[in-house]
């Protein structure tokens, strides 16, 4: 506790709120055993802090790492960095706090710098400008059982149930998995990268709502509102409005059709059918408002091309009015029937020991009983008014990923039809969009 004291009166970080620009040259830069014991033996300490990014970038020569931890009850977030050299031994954050662990291997991959206690220095994409290109997943050492009873499986190189590139490697006992290790993303796009090269406003924004195509807005929104923050603009209302709006109908469809996606994983064919159905008449509506069923060209910086209106508010609320009856008849019937919950139940739980442990963040934080929701710790756009309340669970299952889902949809819909309420009138900026400074 004294440490503590010490390092946070010493002032070795700054403090910012979300959507708020500082110069580069305000984050403190500490040497490295300093920066570790910050982060590591003080802040991530506090009950109410987590890492939300730990990256490095080149920097004259060397390699600048910034550390951001977020205090969820004070709706800050600390920022700190130190300076460090390329194919250099540092003690690892992750020995002492494993939340950090894909961090650091991320910095590794990228550039060469060596942890001396990391538990699991693997790569994590096998991006192509990655500092060791002899590191490629067709000599990648899985770990393996001598022995003849066992026998080993391999699942991929796309995977059926997440639709990216990834190998899963089991080791079976029979039926009975013993060990099962996970490569993901070793066939990296480089969307990174992409972003430096590009110098056209417009290119980089089609690349943000090209990351995933199920989280189009949420990927769009956070550039676009990091781009009017850092160009000093303060989008008006009706922008804000559009943005929020935008999101809970894609929190609506991506809920639903993972809904679908899980009564297909326990081979519930009917919640399978109506769920998949039911997704449909809400991404078609992206399609009636920007031309687009997953929402591509709706959000823009510092403007919108189209605008939203009355008439586009009444066809959402019909949708409402016939998604709603026939989702709960559905949820009803799926959340009674036994062989469904016999397969929820109890299955692929998460402790929330483990889940702070691991630094779980959004909704598979807040199945294990954490309260860490973005729109109500560090809220943008109009979540502040909307005083949005995060749905929490405590069982860390399977049941608990689906009651979440569930009641966040209908929360949601309560959202919007609040937000409907007052659609603000549209006003193109005064001025051209200033570059970021």
């Amino acid at each position: 506790m004294k440490l503590l004291k010490i390092y946070l009166s010493d002032m070795n970080y700054t403090t910012v709120k979300n959507n708020e620009r500082i110069q580069l040259s305000a984050i403190p830069v500490l040497e490295y055993e300093l920066f570790w014991e910050l982060n590591v033996l003080s802040l991530m300490s506090e009950e109410h802090n987590h890492c939300v990014n730990y990256f490095g970038f080149p920097y004259e020569g060397k390699i600048k790492l910034i550390c951001c931890i977020a205090n969820d009850e004070t709706h800050t977030i600390y920022v700190s960095s130190s300076i460090v050299n390329a194919n250099t031994h540092y003690p690892s954050f992750t020995s002492h706090v494993l939340a950090f662990e894909k961090f650091e291997r991320e910095i590794h991959e990228n550039f060469g710098v060596q942890y001396n206690n990391h538990p699991w220095l693997k790569p994590v994409r096998y991006a192509k400008n990655r500092a060791n290109q002899d590191e490629i997943i067709a000599n990648y050492p899985f770990y393996s059982i001598a022995s003849e009873e066992l026998h080993e499986v391999g699942v991929g190189p796309i995977h059926a149930g997440i639709i990216e590139p990834g190998h899963f490697r089991f080791i079976c006992n029979g039926e009975q998995i013993l060990h099962l290790e996970i490569q993901l993303g070793y066939q990296h796009r480089g969307v990174e990268q992409l972003f430096l090269k590009k110098d056209n406003l417009l290119q980089r924004t089609v690349l943000a709502e090209s990351i995933a195509g199920d989280t189009v807005v949420g990927h769009t929104t956070a550039f676009v509102n990091l781009w009017e923050t850092l160009c000093g603009f303060e989008a008006n209302r009706h922008l804000q409005f559009s943005r929020t709006l935008a999101l809970e109908i894609e929190r609506i469809a991506i809920h639903t059709g993972d809904l679908s996606a899980m009564c297909t994983d326990i081979a519930y064919q009917l919640g399978s059918s109506v769920f998949g159905r039911l997704r449909t008449p809400i991404i078609n509506y992206f399609q009636q408002w920007c031309g687009n069923r997953l929402a591509k060209s709706l959000i823009r910086v510092g403007k919108t091309n189209f605008v939203y209106t009355e008439e586009l508010a009444q066809t959402l609320l019909k949708i409402l009015d016939a998604y709603e009856p026939d989702f709960n008849e559905m949820c009803k019937e799926l959340f009674r029937l036994p062989s469904a919950l016999s397969r929820f139940e109890k299955t692929g739980v998460i402790s929330q020991d483990d889940a702070k442990k691991l630094g779980t963040v959004g909704m598979t934080a807040r199945m294990s009983g954490i309260n860490r929701d973005i729109r109500a710790s560090h809220p943008y756009d109009l979540y502040s008014e909307l005083q949005h309340e995060p749905i929490v669970k405590h069982h860390g299952d399977v049941y608990a990923r689906v009651r979440i889902r569930r009641e966040e949809i209908l929360q949601s819909i309560a959202n919007i039809r609040e937000l409907l309420k007052n659609i603000p009138t549209y006003r193109p900026a005064a001025s051209p969009l200033p570059s970021p400074t």
